[in-house]
């Protein structure tokens, strides 16, 4: 006999009381229960039921064992369901949340991708660089870009998100082009703040030397990547944000890239999740395209 449907079948028959009472439940004979009962009985070499023609009660041995049988068969239940889950079709709604510039440049063309890939997969997308309580706020998966202080999540760590320093062609022809990281202290530097933390008034940058920081001077501030963008493509002064959201402005000379010999800062980036959070298809899917997208 199969070891695990005969404790399924103890296990019913002590839960209803009786082995007449388990056979509608079981759709077994009351003598096959009670063959599965002693079968289980002779692996162990003791006796799991006291029974007599009214009632049935657990020996002491078919108590310990009955609370083993009830955590084997959750445990093969839960075993099944992932690997059904393994092969299931990713689908359903998928709740993300990540950083305003971030999402709008980078995750937002991946995200299409992956939808294209899982038809069946919605997404809603929350943009904010505020700190998001993943759990309480109901998010599946949020992308963090800064250094990581919640040690309840799991972080997938991805690329560090990199910075670049430009302006209009305009500002550096009137302005002059700093030639040295220590320069910027001279220029118009856009500055970005949020409410929850200062002002980012200190630019670093390396090279063969080492790390040079800079504190910089900002008469505009703003707490968004796109508006720093238009004011650097008005000529107002020099940027320093995400090299994706640069890229074709970049490309088309609309900005040029100052302190080209010099690498700019570069941001933690990690995908975090519940660790308690069972992976569906969906998130599975999700998680390792984000980390084959970015990783």
């Amino acid at each position: 006999m199969d070891r695990l449907t005969s404790m399924a079948v103890f296990v019913k028959a002590v839960e209803v009381g009786s082995f007449a009472a388990a056979v509608p439940a079981l759709g077994l004979s009351s003598p096959m229960i009670g063959k599965h009962v002693r079968f289980l009985e002779e692996r162990i070499g003791a006796r799991l039921l006291n029974r007599t023609t009214r009632r049935q009660s657990l020996t002491e041995v078919g108590r310990v064992f009955y609370e083993r049988c009830k955590l084997v068969l959750a445990e093969a239940e839960a075993a099944e369901a992932l690997a059904q889950d393994l092969q299931t079709v990713p689908r359903g709604r998928l709740r993300i949340n990540a950083p305003v510039t971030f999402g709008s440049y980078s995750l937002v063309p991946m995200l299409i991708r992956y939808q294209r890939l899982y038809p069946e997969v919605s997404v809603d997308l929350s943009l904010t660089d505020r700190v998001v309580d993943l759990v309480d706020e109901g998010y599946e998966a949020v992308i963090r870009i800064s250094p990581l202080t919640d040690s309840t999540l799991v972080a997938r760590p991805l690329a560090p998100y990199r910075l670049v320093a430009c302006a209009a062609p305009a500002y550096l022809a009137e302005r002059g082009v700093p030639a040295r990281p220590e320069d910027l202290a001279g220029h118009e530097c856009l500055g970005f703040a949020y409410w929850a933390r200062p002002p980012m008034d200190e630019w670093q940058f390396t090279d063969a030397d080492g790390t040079h920081t800079v504190k910089v001077r900002s008469r505009f501030l703003a707490n968004n990547g796109q508006a720093l963008r238009q004011a650097a493509l008005q000529g107002f002064g020099i940027i320093l944000q995400a090299a994706d959201m640069l890229r074709d402005d970049l490309a088309s000379g609309r900005l040029m890239q100052v302190l080209p010999g010099y690498e700019g800062p570069s941001l933690p980036m990690h995908l975090l999740f519940a660790s308690d959070r069972r992976l569906t298809p969906k998130l599975r899917s999700f998680i390792d395209f984000v980390v084959a997208s970015f990783g």
